[in-house]
């Protein structure tokens, strides 16, 4: 299993045109067992960009697990790409296999945002530290 964003995704695939490891990075996202991509379609595609993830949904098509999530409807990732009609068949080969699992509701970073109220009340006493020597080590805990 492999957990990307897809920034870093199209990070690596460039890097790997770059320095000509191109076949052997798509031959490795292309085979492994489950491949996460998470953030798609927030930004435009470029041409090449378009073309990689193209092919990545072509070659794991129907064979391997692909979990894409978005905070779009896969209607809009269309407009991510470069060329609509390479979009079109990429995001319906995608489609075509896949569960859309649609979660409605408030965002749960909210809940994990620090409240004023779950914070405990400020000293009232300056705290003391213990200074310690920089060459010391501090004593570990049992």
């Amino acid at each position: 299993m492999r957990l990307l964003r897809a920034d870093g995704l199209l990070r690596l695939l460039k890097q790997s045109r770059m320095d000509n490891s191109r076949d052997a990075v798509m031959t490795e996202f292309a085979t492994i067992d489950v491949l996460v991509i998470d953030d798609f379609a927030l930004e435009p595609m470029s041409r090449d960009e378009s073309r990689d993830v193209y092919q990545l949904f072509v070659e794991r098509n129907a064979r391997l697990s692909t979990i894409v999530t978005s905070n779009r409807d896969t209607a809009e990732w269309i407009a991510a790409f470069d060329e609509a009609l390479l979009a079109q068949s990429a995001v319906d080969r995608f489609k075509n296999n896949a569960f859309d699992l649609v979660v409605d509701g408030e965002s749960y970073r909210s809940r994990l945002k620090p409240s004023i109220e779950k914070l405990q009340p400020p000293p009232s006493a300056p705290v003391k530290k213990v200074a310690v020597h920089p060459r010391t080590k501090p004593a570990r805990r049992r």
